[in-house]
C-alpha cells in the first residue's frame, strides 16, 4: 500500500470533460465531481466561446491532462514542439499533472489509434529515453498508462514486466487504467488481480475506470462508450484494499447517458473510496 498521500495529484473522483458534457456541466456544476481531466490535444490552441468554456471548468475544479498523440513509442523522432505546447499549456491554465498512453499512433502520420509496443528489453529502453526527454522539457515526471492491446507485436516479455521496466529505466510515475487490465486480462488470459497486485505502488498518481464492448466471451474491447462492468468495479474494490483509496478519473467518450447515471458511477466509486479509508482507520 501506497503510504504517501502527496504523491497523489488530485483527490476523490474525477470526470473526464468532454465537449457534448460541457453545457450540461456548466448549467449545474456538480458538486460529485472532484477534478477533471482532458486530452490537450483537443483543447490546446483553442479559444474564443469554446476557450471560454474550458476556463470556466479550469477555474472551478483541480485538472489533469491526459494526451492522445504523442506516441511515445513510435521510430519517429519525438514531437518536442508538442511537449513545449503542453507545458505552456499546463502553466497558464494551473495544471497539476500530465500523463501519456504507453503506446504509439503512428510513424509519419497519426493513425488516432493506440498500437502495442513490442515488449522486448530494446524497446524499454528505447521508449524510456524519450520519457526522460519528455520529463526533462516539462521539468516535472509524467505518468504513462496501462493500455489495452490486442495482438502483440513480440513476447520477449509480458506486459506486466515490460511496464514496470520501462517505469523503472525512465523513473516516470504511473496512470493505472483498471478497465484495461480487465480487459487484457480476458483477451489474453491472465489473472488480472494478480496483475494489479504487481503494480508499483510507490508510482501510481492516480486510476482510469471506463466501460468496455462484450464483443464475445474472450474478447473485450475498450471503448470508453458504455457503464463501468461488475469485473472493473470488483477490480477497483480490490485495488483499493490493497492501494489504498487512490483519485480516480471516470471515462466516457461517447454514447453519453443522463448525466444522473455518470454522477451515480462517480457516488460509486467515491463509496468504495470511503470503505478503503474506513478500513485503514479500522486496521491501524
Amino acid at each position: 500500500m501506497s503510504e504517501n498521500p502527496s504523491q497523489y495529484p488530485v483527490s476523490g473522483a474525477g470526470l473526464g470533460l468532454r465537449r457534448p458534457l460541457a453545457d450540461k456541466l456548466m448549467a449545474d456544476p456538480p458538486s460529485e465531481i472532484d477534478f477533471m481531466e482532458v486530452a490537450p490535444e483537443n483543447w490546446i490552441h483553442v479559444g474564443g466561446a469554446l476557450g471560454k468554456k474550458f476556463r470556466f471548468f479550469t477555474e472551478r475544479y483541480p485538472f489533469v491532462i491526459h494526451g492522445l498523440s504523442l506516441s511515445i513509442g513510435a521510430p519517429s523522432p519525438l514531437n518536442e514542439q508538442l511537449v513545449l505546447d503542453i507545458k505552456e499549456f499546463m502553466a497558464e491554465h494551473g495544471i497539476l499533472m500530465y500523463s501519456e498512453h504507453l503506446s504509439y499512433c503512428g510513424d509519419d502520420g497519426q493513425l488516432y489509434d493506440l498500437m502495442p509496443i513490442p515488449f522486448t528489453e530494446e524497446a524499454v529502453k528505447y521508449v524510456a529515453g524519450r520519457v526522460r526527454r519528455v520529463q526533462d522539457i516539462l521539468e516535472q515526471r509524467i505518468a504513462l498508462e496501462n493500455v489495452s492491446y490486442y495482438t502483440p507485436t513480440d513476447t520477449s516479455m509480458s506486459e506486466l514486466e515490460f511496464i514496470t521496466a520501462v517505469l523503472e529505466e525512465a523513473d516516470c510515475d504511473l496512470m493505472l487504467d483498471i478497465n484495461n487490465i480487465v480487459v487484457n486480462s480476458i483477451n489474453h488470459n491472465y489473472d488480472p488481480h494478480a496483475f494489479m497486485l504487481k503494480m508499483p505502488a510507490e508510482r501510481i498518481r492516480y486510476f482510469h475506470l471506463a466501460g468496455h464492448y462484450v464483443e464475445a466471451e474472450d474478447l473485450r474491447i475498450d471503448t470508453h462508450g458504455s457503464a463501468v462492468d461488475k469485473q472493473a468495479w470488483d477490480l477497483l474494490a480490490d485495488a483499493y484494499a490493497h492501494f489504498g483509496p487512490v483519485p480516480t478519473m471516470l471515462e466516457r467518450d461517447f454514447n453519453f447517458p443522463p448525466m444522473e447515471e455518470l454522477l451515480d458511477e462517480l457516488r460509486r466509486i467515491k463509496a468504495l473510496q470511503l470503505q478503503a479509508e474506513q478500513a485503514e482507520v479500522a486496521n491501524g
